[in-house]
């Protein structure tokens, strides 16, 4: 029968005799040191995924301390993902270039430079401009873990180590809020907000000191050179797409934004010719489109994006939901979002390590089936008084599905990157996972903020009746309640609908008297966990569209992973086969 390695519908990407033969260099057995290297680069992408999130948590103080304004807060948070998200590829490709821990080592310098810049930061201007370039050396940084883990783990060993890194970096995400929390809650030497950013520079200065020593240097030992205009067309590109995606609901989706979306296909479609170009003059790409032809990359890439797509609306949405909703402080929603991270603890090592060898793809698609279980066990529980142990089942289940799912996908999309491109495949997949987390936060827009605009004017509406009785009741004349009772409902529903300015005047008609703001704020918290929870239902039923596209998606991969990745011989294993070779 056919092996494993000949499979007629797994194309491997072409590769030169040079290349080949770079191989054989590039990649050593079984380097003595390379657990350690592990520890240090999981400790980097720990905290790369900690800084994206955890400074939610502080807008309120940095806000206060700084007197930043809200498009400045949107700057401090999207700005840092903006910048990560522009640099990935061309990250990725200078590994390949000029060695991968040197740009691994100056991403971990310059994330402890910007990291103090952030912590020491004088005016909410310096602050924008630190989180910015914190991004673009996290951006040089971030690609190059995957990129070494490939070139230094022998096969049979990957499976293991992109479990703990994939459930390392989900821990991150996930804990963000609790970690967060804790640390605003000890006011660390009274510097407020200052430590979320602080805390990274002993880590990373030891991380730096450790790298030197422990982490085996490697890059393509064919030589290539940068192409630097395919940097500047995916750049520009990119800013086409991601700018409009990250800041649109902010800037209340201006017509000029989707202009630049329909700007970036334009642009990507001139970025791939002339790379194509650039292959056959010289064969030095960017970015190898060799690697496409591969089904196991591309498939594993769209699989990618729809995930990511689906944890950014999802996140984003349980996180409003849990704390404007809810009313649930950082530090609790951190909590309860641990019964996520624990369902994807769970399945992330024994689906790469145990279930992904025995069952192949099979894996991956029963995790979408158990995401969207997940996601019904939610809106069974879901109500506007739901606790934090009503939420587990969901978070558990979805969790697990996530582990199932996510965590398998880097070794099918790697399996068969030859080392000349790992760094130019690992920026690829890097950047796959941040526009996928762009396009969920603007799918927020319809799938969540849509809907909770919708529904905080209807309820405002049919609770306002209740506030003008209450006044009354109270000895409000009822001409003053009526007035009351529509600047109530104005500004309710205003709020909700993320019209602050429209919102303010009647506010304030209602903090001016305090009878009326006692009452108001009680029928506020009312109004607003009616409409953060119909909200949060619409954006679960977008959320069984990504389950089901995952599922699909998933059904593209092979149906096995080459058997050398487990240390087994290729025997006996096509894509039609029953059951993988066997060792």
């Amino acid at each position: 029968m056919t092996s494993t390695n000949t499979n007629p519908d797994l194309e491997s990407p072409p590769a030169t005799a040079a290349a080949q033969a770079a191989e054989v260099v590039d990649a050593p057995a079984a380097d003595p040191r390379r657990w350690a290297a592990f520890i240090i680069m999981t400790v980097a992408t720990f905290m790369d995924m900690l800084d994206g999130s955890i400074v939610n948590v502080a807008l309120p103080a940095i806000q206060a301390n700084l007197g930043a304004s809200f498009v400045q807060l949107q700057w401090i948070t999207a700005g840092y993902v903006f910048a990560f998200a522009l640099t990935l590829i061309t990250g990725g490709r200078l590994g390949d270039i000029y060695g991968r821990r040197r740009m691994f080592q100056l991403g971990v310098l310059g994330f402890v430079v910007t990291s103090f810049l952030c912590g020491v930061a004088i005016s909410p201007e310096m602050l924008v401009a630190s989180r910015l370039a914190q991004g673009l050396a996290a951006g040089l940084m971030v690609p190059q873990v995957m990129s070494i883990i490939h070139v230094t783990f022998p096969d049979k060993e990957k499976g293991v180590v992109f479990a703990i890194q994939g459930t390392i970096g989900g821990l991150a995400a996930t804990i963000a809020p609790l970690v967060g929390g804790l640390i605003m809650a000890a006011n660390i030497f009274d510097w407020d907000w200052r430590p979320i950013f602080l805390i990274n520079v002993p880590i990373g200065i030891v991380g730096y000191i450790l790298g030197w020593k422990y982490i085996n240097e490697s890059k393509a030992q064919e030589r290539i050179k940068l192409d630097l205009i395919g940097v500047v067309l995916a750049t520009v590109s990119l800013t086409a797409l991601l700018f409009p995606l990250t800041f649109g609901r902010e800037l209340h989706w201006p017509a000029w934004g989707f202009v630049l979306m329909a700007a970036s296909v334009v642009g990507f479609l001139g970025f791939i010719a002339y790379e194509r170009a650039k292959q056959r003059k010289d064969g030095m790409p960017l970015v190898p489109l060799n690697l496409f032809k591969s089904r196991s990359f591309s498939a594993a890439l769209a699989l990618m994006l729809g995930m990511f797509t689906f944890t950014g609306m999802f996140m984003l949405a349980l996180y409003l939901f849990l704390q404007e909703g809810l009313g649930f402080s950082p530090l609790r929603t951190g909590v309860t979002l641990l019964a996520f991270c624990i369902g994807a603890f769970i399945t992330a090592s024994a689906s790469v390590v145990a279930l992904v060898p025995k069952f192949g793809r099979a894996v991956l698609q029963v995790g979408a089936v158990v995401i969207a279980v997940g996601i019904a066990v939610f809106l069974l529980m879901l109500s506007p008084d739901i606790t934090s142990w009503g939420l587990v089942p969901g978070l558990l289940l979805i969790g697990l599905g996530f582990g199932m799912t996510a965590t398998p996908i880097a070794l099918f999309a790697l399996q068969e990157v030859p080392h000349q491109d790992a760094g130019a495949a690992s920026g690829l997949i890097n950047t796959k996972q941040q526009l996928g987390f762009a396009v969920g936060i603007a799918i927020v827009t319809l799938a969540f903020f849509s809907p909770l605009a919708t529904n905080g004017s209807s309820n405002a509406e049919s609770v306002a009746p209740q506030v003008r009785q209450e006044l009354v009741a109270a000895g409000v004349a009822e001409a003053k309640a009526d007035e009351l009772a529509n600047a109530f409902k104005a500004c309710s529903s205003n709020s909700l609908a993320g019209t602050p300015d429209a919102a303010g005047a009647a506010c304030a008609t209602l903090q001016q008297d305090p009878q009326a703001k006692a009452i108001a704020d009680k029928y506020s918290h009312e109004v607003a966990n009616k409409s953060f929870t119909s909200a949060f239902n619409t954006t679960l039923y977008v959320g069984f569209g990504f389950a089901a596209l995952a599922l699909i998606l998933a059904s593209f991969l092979p149906r096995w992973l080459k058997q050398e990745e487990w240390g087994a011989p290729a025997e006996d294993a096509a894509e039609g086969s029953e059951e993988p070779a066997k060792a």
